[in-house]
C-alpha cells in the first residue's frame, strides 16, 4: 500500500490519517460501546475497498432528501443522508467509503455546506468530503477528539446549532456525552424529520424507540438519562423519526419519544 493511503477500520468504520502502515489500535473499537473482533483488530482502506467492489449507491429517500450508502456496507453501515435548503446542503452521518460516483451525484444536487455526525461511530468519511466541497466539519466539542483522522476544517459547538433554515443539530448526551440529532422542519412535506441514529434508536417494529450507551455490549442508559434526551427534543416539532440504516417511525414520533 502507498503512504497515500487512507486506512479504515472496517469494524467501527473510522477513517484514519493517510499513513505507510496501519494503525497500532482503533480506540473507537477498544471503547466498551464497540467491540474489536475476536479474530483481533484488522484494517482496509478507500482503494482496498474499491478494488474489491465496493461502490456507492445514491439514491432520493424523499423529496430533497438524498441518501448516500456504499454496498456492501463499511464498519456500522450506516447511510448518509444529504438535506437539501435552499440555503444550502447539510451532509449527515457520512458512511466509511466514498467514490468519485458519490461526489459526482451530490455534486450534481448542490454540494454541502457542511458535514456533520450523530456520534463518533458515524463520523465516517467526514474528512473527505470536507475536501472534495470545501465543507466545515460540525462536531460536538466533547465528542470532538474521537476523530481518528483529525483536520483544520472541524468546527466545534455544543447544545443547539441551527446550520440551515429549519434545519437544527441538537445535542442530546446518552450513548456519548455528545450525541446529537438533527431536526429538518421541512421534512415529511412539512411534518418535520428528527434524523436520530443512536441517540434515540428507531427498532425494528417501526412504531417505538429506545436509548442505549451500547448496542452491541447491551449497556443500558439511566431513567434520569433518558429523560433529559428526551426533553432535549420537546420543544421541536416532527411526525417522522429516521435512523441511519433505514428504519423509519412514519406517524407521531414525537409522541413516541414522550412515552418511552
Amino acid at each position: 500500500m502507498s503512504a497515500a493511503e487512507i486506512w479504515i477500520c472496517p469494524a467501527c468504520g473510522a477513517n484514519y490519517p493517510p499513513a505507510d502502515s496501519a494503525p497500532d489500535r482503533c480506540p473507537l473499537c477498544e471503547d466498551e460501546r464497540q467491540w474489536v473482533p475476536a479474530t483481533g483488530q484488522r484494517w482496509t482502506s478507500m482503494a482496498r475497498l474499491a478494488g474489491d467492489g465496493c461502490h456507492t449507491v445514491v439514491r432520493e429517500v424523499e423529496p430533497d432528501l438524498i441518501g448516500i450508502a456504499s454496498e456492501p456496507g463499511v464498519g456500522v453501515g450506516q447511510r448518509g443522508l444529504l438535506v437539501q435548503t435552499s440555503e444550502g446542503n447539510l451532509l449527515w452521518d457520512p458512511a466509511p467509503f466514498l467514490d468519485e460516483a458519490a461526489i459526482e451525484a451530490v455534486r450534481a444536487a448542490e454540494a454541502p455546506r457542511a458535514v456533520s455526525s450523530s456520534h463518533p461511530h458515524m463520523y465516517g468519511a467526514a474528512v473527505e468530503w470536507s475536501h472534495a466541497f470545501d465543507a466545515e466539519i460540525l462536531l460536538v466539542d466533547v465528542d470532538a477528539a474521537w476523530l481518528m483522522r483529525p483536520d483544520p476544517a472541524v468546527r466545534t459547538w455544543s447544545g443547539e446549532l441551527k446550520v440551515l433554515p429549519g434545519v437544527t443539530l441538537i445535542q442530546c448526551g446518552g450513548h456519548f456525552p455528545g450525541s446529537a440529532v438533527l431536526h429538518w422542519a421541512a421534512g415529511a412535506a412539512g411534518r418535520g424529520v428528527l434524523f436520530s441514529a443512536d441517540t434515540i434508536h428507531g427498532n425494528p417494529d417501526r412504531t417505538s424507540v429506545t436509548f442505549m450507551r451500547s448496542y452491541p455490549n447491551r449497556i443500558p442508559l439511566s431513567a434520569a438519562v433518558v429523560e433529559r434526551i428526551a426533553r432535549a427534543v420537546e420543544d421541536f416539532e416532527f411526525e417522522r423519526l429516521r435512523d441511519n440504516v433505514g428504519k423509519v417511525i412514519d406517524g407521531d414520533a414525537r409522541g413516541e419519544i414522550g412515552r418511552a
